[in-house]
């Protein structure tokens, strides 16, 4: 008789919990979701209003006294005619007042547009969204703990799988497609494999200023017409202006003013290296970076006043001993957010790098690297955490695996992000005093634990939460092998973002497109 009433207990308790388990695999409504794009960071302040201040006045100093060399001649034109001063030895000098006037009068908010509209990013503010970046020439094959080169098909793929991943809002072109030798259809075909394969916010670079008219000619034909891409820009130009220390790059500036007349935002990227291309101290590389940066934003207004421009300080850390880079050390949590603190300290749209690895494996290294650089950059507020997901080998890897597991990685970081909100509500006086005088003595189930489960918490999709009991119940999952399973899921989709078989035709009869149609 006991056997009889505990086996339809059983049995309702397990369709109980599968049935919660099902609502809480379902998709959350926007409103409800724990994190979402764009959620408000700024709490971690490493530099005080003074520091900033210190920092600003330096950056015009060097500006003023040093200047930028190597300016293509369209770019002393422009920046002449702004009232900057071509020296006799070639550099070009920044009236302080000249930039402060262009901080004034720059853009300050961008939206990065989506090519479906539903993934729009406004960057404005402490908006924080994490993305791929990097252009790693290599792939990391997690099982075979192995390298090889990076491919156009590797490309298509990683786009593919972060049009999937809720908490990675757009995609810089994360590697270089090292079988497509040509240079032009290289950069023909990053636009095509990572615009068909995902409908948020692509960024992608171009190796010389000739390709920049053709690329244009491909995103109208993708946009439906030249008026329709200029509405709704949804690629931008990742644009290293510069070559650190102080000097202007030639051909990318040739390349930016392109962009900007063509109506795509523009990305102003210096990446000195704190000890080698910058000075080795923290506030002295952010100094240069923020120099030369405030270059690039007075070549852009010069260009075009109020040109969507993304203020890009990305100084990186150097491991002294060894002249190795230090992507994923403290040194480089402390550079971004300091560097995220004079985005807002000018209101200027800014991103920045975080969350890569130096570990050439999505291992434990990796995790605490990746960790610490995302979190520092999401509070820092800092609007665009570039190479947030998947990089390895200090730049030159990249993992699909590890790009889905940034995805919970990044989940978390966003939750700090969110902070802690304090209301009557969340004090939870009432529940306390529910629970404690004449309640259960616990908050297990209550309606206010129960309503909070999914708005307040933020769940991992692949990290393992199970007791040891459980785990070996499983059959000790692995963590890569779960990634990989995902991945082969994903894959195994057609993408959503693939063009419709008449815009596909028409890009495929007009250019050399190397993915297989």
């Amino acid at each position: 008789m006991n056997d009889q009433t505990k086996t339809p207990a059983r049995a309702i308790r397990s369709g109980g919990r599968a049935a919660r388990r099902a609502a809480r695999a379902a998709p959350l409504a926007e409103n409800l979701r724990a994190i979402r794009p764009g959620m408000e960071g700024g709490t971690l302040k490493p530099l005080s209003e003074q520091d900033m201040e210190r920092i600003h006045q330096s950056a015009l100093d060097a500006l003023e006294q040093i200047g930028l060399a190597d300016a293509p001649q369209s770019g002393i034109d422009y920046l002449v005619g702004a009232g900057c001063v071509l020296g006799d030895d070639g550099r070009i000098r920044f009236p302080r007042e000249l930039v402060e006037e262009t901080i004034a009068k720059a853009n300050r908010s961008v939206t990065l547009f989506s090519r479906d509209g539903k993934t729009d990013l406004n960057l404005s503010g402490s908006r924080v969204h994490y993305g791929t970046a990097g252009a790693a020439v290599h792939m990391v094959d997690v099982h075979g703990r192995s390298y090889r080169e990076s491919t156009v098909q590797d490309l298509h793929d990683a786009a593919r799988i972060s049009d999937r991943l809720d908490n990675i809002h757009f995609l810089q072109r994360p590697m270089v497609c090292r079988d497509i030798p040509d240079n032009r259809e290289m950069d023909l075909n990053s636009i095509y494999a990572t615009t068909a394969g995902t409908t948020k916010h692509v960024g992608v670079s171009f190796t010389e200023p000739d390709f920049v008219d053709d690329a244009l000619e491909m995103l109208h034909m993708i946009a439906g017409g030249e008026g329709k891409w200029r509405e709704r820009p949804f690629v931008s130009n990742s644009n290293c202006f510069v070559v650190p220390p102080m000097k202007f790059a030639t051909e990318s500036c040739e390349v930016m003013e392109k962009c900007i007349a063509g109506g795509m935002p523009v990305l102003l990227l210096s990446a000195g290296m704190a000890g080698a291309t910058a000075p080795s101290t923290i506030a002295g590389a952010i100094v240069q970076a923020c120099a030369e940066c405030l270059a690039g934003l007075v070549y852009v207004n010069a260009v075009k006043p109020g040109a969507p421009a993304i203020f890009g300080t990305w100084p990186f850390g150097l491991d002294l001993r060894t002249g190795a880079m230090s992507v994923g050390s403290g040194e480089q949590a402390l550079l971004t957010a300091g560097c995220a603190q004079m985005h807002k300290f000018y209101g200027v749209p800014g991103g920045a790098a975080a969350g890569a690895s130096d570990s050439k494996l999505p291992d434990m290294q990796a995790g605490w690297e990746q960790m610490c650089t995302a979190v520092m950059a999401g509070l820092s507020g800092l609007n665009m955490v570039y190479e947030a997901a998947g990089m390895h080998a200090s730049l030159l890897g990249f993992c699909h695996e590890s790009l889905i597991l940034g995805d919970d990685l990044i989940g978390q970081a966003l939750r700090c992000v969110r902070g802690i909100e304090v209301n009557d509500e969340t004090l939870a006086l009432d529940q306390i005093r529910a629970t404690c005088i004449g309640g259960p003595g616990h908050y297990l189930g209550t309606d206010q634990t129960l309503s909070r489960m999914q708005s307040d918490y933020v769940y991992p999709g692949l990290g393992d939460r199970t007791s040891p009991k459980e785990w070996e119940e499983l059959q000790k999952p692995d963590l890569l092998k779960k990634a990989s399973a995902r991945k082969e899921q994903i894959l195994r989709e057609r993408s959503q973002a693939r063009f419709d078989p008449a815009t596909d035709a028409a890009l495929r009869a007009r250019f050399n497109i190397h993915l297989p149609a």
